[in-house]
């Protein structure tokens, strides 16, 4: 990032004043005023900003000075100047009841997010989206309905959790949606794996899977019961990793993701070559540092442990995935945390609406390739974080340029 640090999240929710015939929650995208009648008409809100006035549209969606404003039976929405990001192609869920919109795509974003379900089977230390034992049918409902308003061209799509595969026939049926209406779109699913140690379940889920399709799979130690404390799930590990092979087998790509905490750093060597020995078809391995929200507040003391402290054992993982052929990526770490030699490893994989920068990285040469901070980590962070005033060249060079990864979706921490 260039220029001015963006010091806080964007807000992808929040109240709105509403204006609608009933009160049933609609799945909206925006287009702009001078659009004409298309497909999905029903589900087009005319965008417009400020004082502009437009008539005869059924939805109109306001951002900035003015109320909401149609004919009777129409839908208007009024939005605060901190939604001004929006843009026509966006698709929004507005909730006259709550009078409350929130963000579920932005067109023109490479981290958009679909939230499966809050429910889990697993219940991590670290988790960052803690599970709700909740009826929350609703969002597969809304997702499905809203992957046909998606720009076609989009590049990436994640599906997260909770557990997506809880709910295995709903999940297949938005991995078939998403083939059928996003042909040549990235799917990343962030799953625990579980479910997959049946061999028919990775069958069903090839037969209908998107074309390029990668499942982001944690494993969090190479000793079943370091895992299996970690994701607080007895019987885990073996599920998780034949899981693994079961995906391997059918021709499904998997992502293999480690958070890097204080209950697993000591075992970073060992899991890596785990990982190289038993799980070398793997198509990428991402090693994370921590987002401070969720179960890590509450279990910060047994979770926490600076980077810095670490870098023996990353440096070592890192080393034995790379020369085993393994593509290796470091997510989730600014670059004055790491060693030298694992900058080119690092990735800019935090999602673009949680992802700042904070006062220290003023002027800092290196701040554009630097994976920057949850916007979570006001509270926590390493006593290495400074402004790097000049790399060596070498460090900077093309050879060395820390680039996005294919497959970097949210750097959160996935159960």
């Amino acid at each position: 990032m260039n220029g001015t640090l963006r010091k806080s999240a964007m807000r992808l929710h929040g109240r709105a004043e509403i204006i609608a015939p009933d009160s049933r929650v609609r799945i909206i995208r925006l287009v702009e005023p001078s659009l004409g009648p298309e497909s999905h008409a029903d589900h087009n809100a005319v965008l417009i900003r400020n004082g502009e006035v437009v008539a005869g549209r059924s939805a109109i969606v306001r951002i900035g000075a003015g109320h909401p404003t149609g004919k009777s039976g129409t839908l208007g929405v009024s939005l605060q100047a901190e939604f001004a990001y929006l843009e026509p192609g966006d698709i929004l869920r507005v909730n006259p009841a709550a009078q409350q919109v929130n963000v579920l795509y932005r067109r023109n974003s490479a981290s958009n997010s679909l939230l499966f379900t809050e429910r889990c089977n697993s219940l991590c230390l670290m988790c960052s989206q803690p599970p709700r034992d909740v009826d929350d049918r609703y969002l597969v409902d809304e997702i499905l309905e809203a992957i046909p308003l998606m720009d076609p061209d989009t590049a990436e799509i994640g599906i997260t959790g909770g557990e997506p595969t809880l709910r295995f026939a709903e999940f297949l049926a938005v991995m078939e949606a998403l083939r059928t209406h996003l042909p040549t779109t990235a799917v990343h699913v962030l799953t625990n794996g579980r479910l997959f140690a049946y061999p028919m379940a990775a069958a069903r889920l090839k037969a209908v899977s998107p074309t390029d399709l990668m499942l982001g799979v944690p494993v969090y130690s190479a000793d079943p019961e370091r895992h299996e404390f970690v994701v607080q799930a007895k019987g885990a590990f073996d599920q998780t990793i034949r899981g693994l092979l079961s995906l391997a087998r059918v021709g499904v790509p998997v992502e293999i993701r480690c958070v890097i905490h204080r209950q697993t750093y000591e075992g970073l060597p060992q899991l890596a070559e785990f990982i190289a020995r038993n799980l070398p078809f793997a198509a990428h391995v991402a090693l994370m540092g921590l987002e401070p929200m969720g179960h890590v507040k509450m279990n910060l003391e047994a979770l926490w442990i600076d980077p810095v402290d670490y870098q023996h054992e990353l440096d070592a993982a890192v080393r034995t995935l790379d020369r085993a052929g393994l593509r290796v990526s470091v997510y989730n770490h600014q670059l004055c945390t790491l060693d030298r030699g694992l900058w080119p490893f690092a990735v800019q994989s935090i999602s673009d609406w949680k992802n700042i920068y904070h006062e220290e990285c003023e002027g800092c040469t290196v701040q554009a390739k630097c994976p920057g901070f949850f916007a979570s980590s006001n509270t926590i962070r390493s006593r290495a974080i400074r402004a790097i005033a000049q790399p060596c060249s070498d460090e900077v060079s093309a050879e060395h340029e820390v680039t996005s990864s294919d497959w970097q979706r949210d750097g959160g921490n996935s159960s």
